[in-house]
């Protein structure tokens, strides 16, 4: 009451009706968490790589690799499907003759760098092959055409490619044909094959940190949670997200599964689910409306996820703790373009002086742009808390091993002088081993294509009979050689 008349009431927020949302949740409690004031920062236009063009196939991959060493790009290509790599030094302007790998038939729909190797790279395909390629050590200077393993046994088009976080060598495909294929790379040959577990098109697949299961989203719009060695279903959940658009997942350290997708009503969620127990989900939140797929970028060190939506401008970045909710929202790194695609850097790759938590490299039409995440610190010392030891590229086990049973934690390396790369040795593939035969693998018609000879115990005799066969002909030509110099001597001394 002033002088008599009433002052106008002041309408606060807490009248209003408002729909919750997660960047709200700061606004009210004020958490403590070292991450809490994490920023983003596009680098200057000379470290961007320019004048790349960006692939155009509609296809929900990241369409971007990147470790150490080098990035690569799913890029156009004429007359079949192609990738850019670069060395992370090499950035500017990007000559159009510029080499690139090249030898696919069909658009190239995903890449991954191999964890424990620098310099192999996988590649999926619409031509329904898994390419392996080995990049020089200061990159392409000619293209790459000829892979050094070429994987064949789908059906239909590979749209995934995923190497194990520990075993060497070992690399898993998912195709349109709704079949997971596991392969030795080492062999060139599918150890495990997983065709009845999916009835749709996968839509994305995570190994988790020791690599002893999988957890999967389908376009029946079904969680599952699998033991690849076993060949079973350990956990499933129907309608995790209730809307047709596609699903994410992926496997946190603690075991839990983060998923994002789409409700009845098209609105984008994030989700975290126990496998133990998927009756309800731990958390449940609804984001926005956008029609892009969330591409979750998981940080096992920090507990960080970042979500990249493709055709987005921005990245959300949150905490997953083990307090309520569960899943903090932490910042939002926004720029004007949208994003075609987006690599993410292995915490090894990172600069550990500049409080560097994470790099993206976010593709759009015609340029590739590193983003960095960086937490605020006063202090230029190394701080220990930031970079716990992180998996390194040493492999804990051999694909024989890990395929007998055995299950190793990743090898973990201190960044705390940085990270030097050793010398990476050179991948070699030994074909059609005599002691273990390659599976044949049913396509969707039921028939059984044959991808090359069963060595069995005939095949061997056989074997051994042209390698006879063989010998016997060498030793022929040879005394024929010598018959012909003898008679050639004695014609010499005949026209003397």
């Amino acid at each position: 009451m002033v002088g008599g008349v009433q002052a106008p009431r002041r309408r606060t927020q807490l009248g209003r009706c408002f729909r919750w949302r997660p960047e709200m949740q700061q606004r009210r409690v004020v958490r403590q968490s070292k991450f809490r004031h994490v920023f983003g920062q596009a680098v200057k236009n000379d470290q961007c790589y320019d004048d790349i063009r960006v692939s155009r196939v509609t296809w929900d991959s990241s369409f971007c690799a990147v470790n150490p060493k080098f990035v690569a790009i799913i890029v156009e290509a004429s007359g079949g499907g192609a990738f850019m790599v670069l060395p992370l030094q090499k950035t500017g302007r990007i000559d159009k003759a510029y080499p690139t790998v090249c030898g696919h038939t069909g658009p190239v729909l995903d890449i991954e760098w191999c964890p424990h190797n620098d310099h192999v790279i996988a590649s999926g395909s619409e031509d329904c092959t898994v390419m392996i390629w080995q990049i020089p050590e200061n990159g392409l200077t000619v293209p790459i055409t000829e892979p050094v393993v070429i994987l064949e046994g789908h059906a239909k088009r590979v749209g995934i490619v995923s190497w194990h976080p520990t075993a060497r060598n070992v690399l898993l495909s998912a195709g349109c044909d709704n079949i997971i294929i596991i392969w030795n790379v080492g062999t060139a040959e599918a150890m495990i094959t997983l065709d009845e577990m999916h009835p749709d098109m996968i839509f994305s697949i995570s190994w988790n940190r020791n690599g002893s299961l999988l957890c999967t989203t389908c376009k029946d719009k079904k969680l599952r949670v699998i033991d690849p060695r076993k060949e079973e279903i350990i956990a499933e959940k129907d309608k995790a997200h209730e809307g047709a658009r596609p699903m994410r997942a992926v496997f946190l350290t603690n075991g839990n599964i983060f998923t994002t997708g789409f409700s009845r009503m098209s609105e984008r969620q994030l989700a975290l689910w126990n496998p133990e127990n998927m009756d309800e989900p731990i958390a449940l939140h609804e984001m926005d409306t956008s029609n892009g797929v969330l591409l979750p970028f998981y940080d096992a060190d920090t507990n960080v996820v970042y979500l990249c939506g493709k055709g987005d401008s921005s990245i959300r970045y949150f905490e997953i703790t083990d307090e309520t909710p569960y899943v903090h929202y932490l910042n939002t790194f926004a720029s004007k373009e949208p994003q075609r695609g987006m690599g993410y850097m292995p915490k090894r790759g990172l600069d550990v002086t500049r409080c560097e938590i994470a790099r993206f490299f976010k593709l759009h039409e015609r340029k590739c742009e590193p983003i960095i995440m960086t937490v605020p610190r006063k202090s230029d010392l190394y701080q220990d808390d930031l970079y716990p030891d992180t998996p390194g590229p040493e492999a804990a086990l051999e694909a024989e091993e890990w395929l007998e049973g055995q299950t190793k934690d990743p090898i973990l390396i201190s960044l705390k002088h940085g990270y030097v790369p050793g010398k990476n040795r050179e991948l070699k593939v030994q074909r059609n081993r005599l002691d273990k035969p390659p599976q044949n693998r049913k396509t969707e018609s039921g028939s059984t294509p044959v991808k090359g000879p069963s060595l069995n115990a005939n095949s061997e005799s056989k074997l051994d009979e042209l390698f006879q066969e063989v010998k016997t002909l060498k030793a022929t030509v040879a005394s024929q050689n010598e018959r012909i110099a003898n008679l050639e001597n004695q014609m010499a001394k005949i026209t003397i």
